[in-house]
């Protein structure tokens, strides 16, 4: 996390000035002081009140004065003064102060979780427990949701790319996916290794779904080096990345992961039945129900690409890749979407693609898209122009930067999607939706609104919703 915030400061533009904020009034009898931080209201602190009250008029006087002077200042920023969340107040997002449970609260959910006689119709079930002979526990029966709710589905999977060693923490990603997700689904998993995974492995995340899985070993042409590639060079750049303290700067593997998610994993053989995908990665959390399917809304909202978070890429990892991106669109113009979104990439849209790389991307480990865009000639041509220039092997390209950009790019702007309502967290960040009543109040999430990092410096989400993205989808 503090590599990231170095990173950013010194190689962006942003405004790393702390939010905290004071103001203060001083008298030879007291003072007013007004601050905030990131987690607290606003804050009086009125000191000196033995000499008030030996001074009637003069602290008549200075609290006049001072009301004056509040009134004034929250008049001038348009509402409560200094609040953390000042921007989240004046989008609508998300209401100040602290909201308690309540009668109505308690309502909400009651009305969300009661069994209505229509589904106990439905059901066809009297109420009953199933006694264990062998240990005299009563069980209520065991209802699979896949049963009840037949309709048909999107051909979609959920896919991860997992290590054998990475067991415990896939199957708790898993966990976290079925009960929030699939387990009304019933989609497919799809794991994917550069080595065989082990018997082990297989039935231990086989337990974790009542859905179909599959297994499949990447191909070695695809997790090694190509032809063109010079290993010493590559060698020589790792360990000049491994003395600076890049993150992942001197790892071989990470480079063959982020060559194989930009060019691979959509044309491994059991992701070819597939037209949508949800990847999915070992330790991520998710927070809030899923009550509708998203794979359905990609189909029929026509959207390509879903994303939570977004945020800024370290600028020594891809320090040549938007100059190739440039380079290749010069070749293929006609890759350009007349409806692109080039605003997210870029601060000064006026330049168009001679502007410079601001470096936001979609933060790719988690992602929900259509896998015949990656199949598209635009795409497969792109990637074909990236690989030979070596980028993921003498810099550090990542997948993320490069999903990004081509979807920015390749894509109208509207078949992409944030899915503001998936609360999901990957070490060290996370999203939250801010809608109280939507998500909070009825019970569905279990996050933090403040905690979000959409609202964080370094997150580029700012810059979605000025180009049109909306903060409340």
């Amino acid at each position: 996390m503090r590599a990231w915030r170095e990173f950013i400061e010194k190689n962006s533009s942003i405004n790393t000035t702390a939010t905290t904020a004071t103001t203060n009034l001083n008298s030879s009898n007291g003072n007013l002081i007004i601050g905030n931080d990131r987690r607290n209201h606003n804050r009086l602190d009125f000191r000196g009140l033995e000499a008030l009250k030996s001074k009637p008029i003069r602290s008549l006087i200075f609290l006049l004065i001072s009301i004056l002077i509040i009134t004034l200042i929250s008049a001038s920023i348009g509402g409560p003064i200094m609040i953390k969340n000042q921007f989240l107040l004046n989008h609508s997002l998300i209401k100040p102060a602290i909201w308690s449970w309540n009668q109505q609260n308690i309502n909400t959910i009651k009305d969300r979780w009661e069994i209505k006689s229509k589904d106990q119709e439905l059901m066809g079930l009297e109420p009953h427990y199933e006694l264990d002979s062998k240990t005299g526990l009563a069980y209520p029966p065991d209802i699979n949701p896949l049963k009840l709710n037949v309709f048909k589905r999107v051909n979609a999977t959920f896919i991860s790319l997992v290590r054998n060693e990475e067991q415990i923490s896939m199957m708790a990603s898993m966990r976290g996916v079925e009960d929030r997700i699939n387990r009304k689904l019933g989609y497919p998993w799809v794991f994917l290794n550069d080595q065989p995974f082990s018997n082990e492995f297989k039935n231990a995340v086989s337990s974790m779904t009542r859905s179909k899985v599959y297994f499949g070993l990447i191909p070695k042409e695809q997790w090694s080096y190509p032809n063109h590639i010079d290993q010493t060079k590559a060698s020589d750049e790792r360990k000049k990345m491994e003395n600076e303290k890049v993150v992942y700067g001197g790892s071989e593997s990470y480079r063959h992961m982020c060559r194989f998610n930009s060019g691979f994993f959509y044309r491994h053989p059991l992701m070819m039945q597939f037209d949508y995908y949800w990847r999915v990665e070992p330790g991520v959390e998710f927070y809030c129900d899923v009550d509708y399917d998203p794979f359905l809304f990609m189909q029929e909202n026509k959207k390509k690409y879903g994303f939570t978070i977004s945020l800024y890429e370290f600028k020594r990892t891809i320090e040549s890749l938007w100059s190739v991106t440039q380079e290749f669109l010069k070749l293929y113009p006609h890759f350009l979407h007349p409806e692109n979104s080039l605003g997210f990439l870029v601060d000064d849209i006026e330049k168009g693609l001679d502007a410079p790389y601001n470096l936001c991307h979609f933060w790719s480990n988690f992602e929900i898209g259509d896998l015949r865009f990656w199949r598209s000639e635009a795409y497969q041509t792109y990637f074909n122009f990236l690989d030979l220039k070596g980028g993921f092997f003498y810099e550090r390209w990542g997948d993320a930067p490069i999903h990004s950009i081509a979807v920015s790019l390749f894509l109208p702007f509207k078949a992409l999607h944030q899915f503001n309502d998936i609360a999901y967290r990957h070490q060290p960040f996370m999203h939250c939706p801010t809608n109280l009543d939507l998500f909070h109040r009825n019970g569905k999430c279990f996050c933090d609104p403040n905690m979000s990092f959409d609202y964080d410096n370094y997150s580029c989400m700012k810059r979605w919703w000025k180009i049109g993205g909306d903060p409340n989808s």
